[in-house]
């Protein structure tokens, strides 16, 4: 069939991916630094970019979790399809779904401080936790419905999503209050979510209700896959890429005029915004490495795209910096502004050399 998935392996995907993470493996901070050093209204702009905002609202940063999310789903459908070719059998890959969820949420738990035994204060939700959830919804989902029926899940939720925060109001306040203090999401967190939370006083970024629209994210990714790595021509995969990329950006801005923006309620907006662009991105990787060839300028992406969670549950819990400091402490505080700057760059070229290192090893953690 001409859908169905091949085994070639695309490179633009794990370069993609290590785009995504670069930036929370401190290329944020080196940027962030730059800019500051350099100080003009246009930088000072630049800079905000790599910031959330404070509630409603979209920057380039808040494109870096979603992203991660429709990526782990571009690759879903050839992973499910390798190992039913290798003979397991669907019960031996719910076991692996199960497995791999539990592995997840257990990380994203010790990344939040669970070895610090203070379960009143400890964070029992977080970026780990929302991929295993999201993770383990969306494979259920794919290892059950065919295309069509995923899309029908992923705009049931969506739309699922929108019409519980448009009809029910959390006590005390009206239905389709967005506010921090009158949203629906929020007040769940607070009845039912134990510990603390992050990134704002009534509720947890990575909270229990939102949990749901970013399995759409994962879905969407399984859309895109089954096209990337199914049977159709380089130019077939690219329309379908920026067509299906440009009409969700636009569905998007559309709706934001009645359901706005929002990282923290991962509203529909924002997924569908977030997706769409993840869509052109997927586009134009795949055009630049895998079509037209140029491969050799995403290296470092790839050796970080290859060890994601390895990266991101490290630096969680050890400070490169401290590696960083040996080389440059000797210098650093002659360079006056630029010391914050080579700080974080030394800081990033630990971190990548390390994951050199793994690379060369053929150490890849998968979970």
């Amino acid at each position: 069939m001409q859908g169905e998935p091949k085994s070639k392996r695309i490179v633009s995907i794990d370069a993609l991916r290590g785009f995504d993470m670069f930036w929370i493996s401190s290329g944020e901070a080196m940027f962030i630094a730059l800019f500051t050093l350099i100080n003009t209204p246009f930088f000072h702009r630049l800079s905000e970019q790599l910031d959330h905002p404070a509630w409603t609202g979209f920057h380039f940063y808040d494109l870096i979790f979603p992203l991660f999310l429709f990526i782990m789903g571009v690759v879903m459908p050839l992973s499910i399809t390798r190992r039913i070719e290798k003979g397991d059998s669907k019960s031996l890959l719910y076991k692996h779904i199960l497995r791999r969820t539990i592995l997840l949420f257990l990380l994203g738990l010790i990344y939040n401080g669970l070895f610090d035994f203070n379960f009143a204060q400890q964070r029992y939700t977080g970026v780990l936790q929302r991929f295993a959830f999201c993770y383990f919804f969306a494979s259920l989902i794919l290892m059950n419905f065919r295309l069509k029926g995923q899309v029908i899940w992923a705009a049931g939720i969506t739309l699922g999503y929108w019409l519980v925060l448009l009809l029910v109001p959390a006590p005390g306040f009206q239905a389709y209050d967005l506010t921090p203090e009158g949203n629906l999401a929020g007040y769940i967190d607070r009845m039912f979510l134990p510990g603390s939370f992050c990134c704002y006083n009534f509720g947890d970024n990575e909270g229990i209700l939102t949990m749901f629209p970013a399995i759409v994210n994962v879905l969407l990714g399984a859309l895109a896959g089954n096209w990337l790595l199914g049977s159709f021509s380089d130019n077939e995969k690219i329309k379908k890429l920026t067509i299906t990329g440009g009409l969700l950006v636009i569905a998007a801005l559309l709706w934001s005029l009645v359901f706005p923006v929002n990282k923290y309620l991962w509203t529909g907006s924002y997924t569908l915004l977030t997706s769409g662009i993840s869509f052109l991105l997927l586009m134009l990787f795949f055009w630049i490495i895998d079509v037209k060839g140029y491969q050799k300028w995403a290296f470092p992406f790839i050796v970080i795209g290859l060890n994601p969670i390895t990266i991101y549950v490290v630096q969680g819990i050890f400070d490169f910096g401290i590696i960083a400091n040996i080389f440059i402490h000797g210098f650093k505080d002659n360079l006056g502004n630029f010391e914050p700057v080579v700080m974080q760059l030394s800081i990033l070229t630990i971190k990548w050399l390390f994951l050199y290192f793994l690379y060369r090893q053929k150490i890849f953690l998968k979970v």
